[in-house]
């Protein structure tokens, strides 16, 4: 619900770069990237309706094994050549492809419908017209909605409270740690419904491959400007009611753990320049997008070289809708941009309304699946056993690929690469002399990022070797010192080998808590449901940021005037994963040696979102195994 601008960049050259860095980690917190296997859609077509022009069919199909996407496949009554094709999902209007629109005498009064057919079901009429235009159209259930019922509407779209049957171990479901721990969301699953979508249409020897649109309002407005981001085989994007700098989504199903960090909807649908894009504002959040937001993107498709690309109809006269006002510029830009060679204006007529008995796609022929906790278990489980399946074997065939999807993952999973750590400065705020080293308390201060880190040097005042410890420590800096105050045995001994001790409080410890208690909870959003999607989908976990701090220390040492030879990273276990994570960032070239007892701790074994080492994406390039892997440490 807060402000969230773009910024175009100076030059085409550094958004080339942005727009790759972006849709790259929109693929990985979706589950994407490494793109999953694309099984067989087993398609079932059934039940054509030949009407005025086109045909309605009933459709069902495999997006993953045993799971299935369901909607209604229009077609153009007469087929003379190659046809474009439509993708149509759906927002959160009531019964989702089955909606009927109760107010629809009012709608036509006021002149936001023109027809009763239309106006009972937007969804059928967009359908219809676009069918009736030459167009082949797929309209398709949003996870829960409609005919698709194997993970519930309650699960996908209203999740409040985490099911303790389903948070850990041989059972999880969607939005428990575990889940978010392998990047498995609804939004993610949404979005690979959508490519699978394109799959289908794009196996019919009918379509034109270099005309395929895809329109929806709302929440289908954010499948619609995801999926033309992530997929090259989209060329026009009409996310209809969903694009601005305000409201991002408030659906579960719309948002992902690491997903708007730094980002928001009108730099997603950016992403898609310099493609056609046509989008439509109303009286709801979207209603200052002509004034915030769209200037923006017209500045980005210019830069781009295609000012004319991109398109904004404000309708702001009328509430959040697609209604026929909206429906019309839409199909203007379709006949525009798919050289259907109609006249303008484009009006609907009248249709067949259909029923959902006739819509839907289960019947005595095609039983309903099976709908419970189990199948969802389950096909989460296969999902993460077909990645593993598919990475593992490179351990042997390409480890040299193998550590390239680890670490691309990883520099996700953490949001920050080595090459992105930032600038970083000293700034001393007290000295001590002691007999064999000098005290220094001071900060560390990430310029870039705008992080201040609270340090204490330990400095040899002879025969310094050149090298430098960064010590870790639950405790913070305070962890170097017993609790007389004075300096343990083996910070004693790193001093007089000739060695400079780093102490520091990472984020939430020290200095940063008013507690001398370890902190066991970390902060939330003020959303009352218990989705991480909501405080990690916009902002770093503080494990995440922890991590984030170390590497601003490695930085730091490496990098300032007559630094040190050599870095090394000493932990203590209880935070050795923050010190393999930071490691692995910063590469052997800058960690000279990493000691790091990691014992049994595992990402996957965390039972709360609110844990502090809580780390979306953690365990879906491999845990603790896959950062000692990193690391050049052995799993034995």
């Amino acid at each position: 619900n807060g402000y969230f601008p773009f910024s175009v960049p100076q030059t085409k050259s550094e958004w080339n770069q942005r727009s790759a860095q972006l849709k790259h980690r929109l693929a990985t917190v979706l589950g994407i990237w490494p793109e999953p296997k694309k099984t067989s859609l087993n398609s079932v077509i059934h039940s054509k309706k030949d009407f005025d022009g086109y045909s309605v069919s009933n459709v069902y199909f495999e997006s993953l094994p045993g799971y299935y996407v369901t909607g209604n496949l229009y077609m153009p009554a007469k087929i003379e050549a190659k046809m474009p094709a439509i993708l149509c999902p759906h927002g959160h209007w009531s019964d989702g492809r089955f909606y009927q629109n109760p107010n629809v005498a009012m709608e036509i009064a006021n002149g936001a419908e023109r027809f009763l057919s239309g106006g009972k079901s937007p969804m059928q009429s967009r359908c219809v017209q676009l069918a009736r235009m030459g167009c082949v159209v797929f309209h398709y259930d949003m996870v829960g909605y409609a005919d698709s019922i194997q993970i519930t509407y309650d699960v996908a779209h209203r999740f409040a409270k985490q099911r303790m049957n389903l948070v850990n171990g041989e059972a999880w479901g969607f939005f428990s740690p575990k889940a978010e721990s392998l990047y498995q969301s609804i939004m993610g699953l949404q979005t690979w419904n959508s490519i699978r979508a394109l799959d289908f249409v794009c196996e019919m020897p009918q379509i034109d491959q270099d005309r395929i649109g895809v329109t929806g309002a709302s929440g289908g407005g954010t499948q619609t400007f995801l999926l033309a981001a992530l997929d090259d085989r989209v060329d026009l994007s009409i996310p209809a009611v969903m694009v601005s700098t305000a409201m991002q989504g408030g659906c579960t199903c719309e948002n992902a753990a690491g997903l708007r960090i730094d980002t928001g909807n009108v730099e997603m649908a950016a992403l898609f320049a310099p493609k056609p894009q046509g989008l439509l504002s109303a009286n709801d959040w979207t209603v200052e997008m002509e004034v915030k937001g769209f200037p923006d993107l017209k500045k980005l498709y210019g830069l781009v070289g295609a000012p004319e690309k991109v398109e904004l109809k404000s309708l702001t006269h009328f509430g959040h809708n697609y209604n026929y006002v909206s429906r019309s510029a839409m199909y203007e830009w379709v006949n525009k941009h798919f050289n259907l060679g109609h006249e303008s204006p484009i009006l609907e007529s009248e249709f067949k309304l259909l029923s959902q008995a006739e819509l839907t796609v289960w019947n005595e022929d095609h039983p309903k699946p099976i709908v419970d906790e189990v199948f969802e278990s389950n096909l989460l489980k296969k999902m993460a056993r077909s990645h593993w399946q598919s990475m593992m074997p490179l351990l042997e065939e390409d480890p040299e690929k193998l550590r390239f999807i680890l670490h691309k993952g990883w520099e996700v999973v953490i949001g920050r690469p080595w090459d992105d750590v930032g600038n970083v400065e000293w700034k001393m705020t007290s000295k001590q002399v002691h007999e064999d080293y000098l005290e220094m308390l001071g900060t560390l201060n990430n310029k870039t990022y705008k992080e201040s880190l609270p340090v204490v040097f330990l400095y040899p005042t002879k025969n310094w070797n050149g090298q430098t410890d960064l010590v870790l420590s639950a405790m913070g800096k305070s962890g170097l010192y017993d609790t007389q105050s004075r300096l343990k045995p083996d910070i004693i001994k790193a001093l007089k080998s000739g060695s400079t001790v780093l102490g520091v409080d990472l984020l939430f410890q020290g200095e940063y808590n008013d507690s001398d208690d370890i902190v066991l909870q970390s902060r939330k959003v003020s959303n009352s449901r218990e989705a991480a999607c909501y405080t990690q989908g916009y902002n770093h976990s503080l494990c995440a940021s922890r991590i984030h701090d170390v590497m601003s220390c490695i930085q730091f040492l490496r990098t300032y005037d007559k630094g040190p030879s050599e870095v090394n990273l000493v932990s203590s276990q209880e935070v050795s994963h923050i010190a393999l994570a930071a490691a692995a960032m910063a590469g052997e070239k800058n960690v000279s040696k990493l000691m790091a007892p990691s014992g049994v701790f595992k990402f996957t074994n965390i039972d709360s979102i609110r844990d502090p080492n809580f780390l979306p994406g953690a365990s879906r390039f491999g845990g603790i195994r896959a950062l000692k892997y990193l690391n050049g440490i052995s799993d034995q």
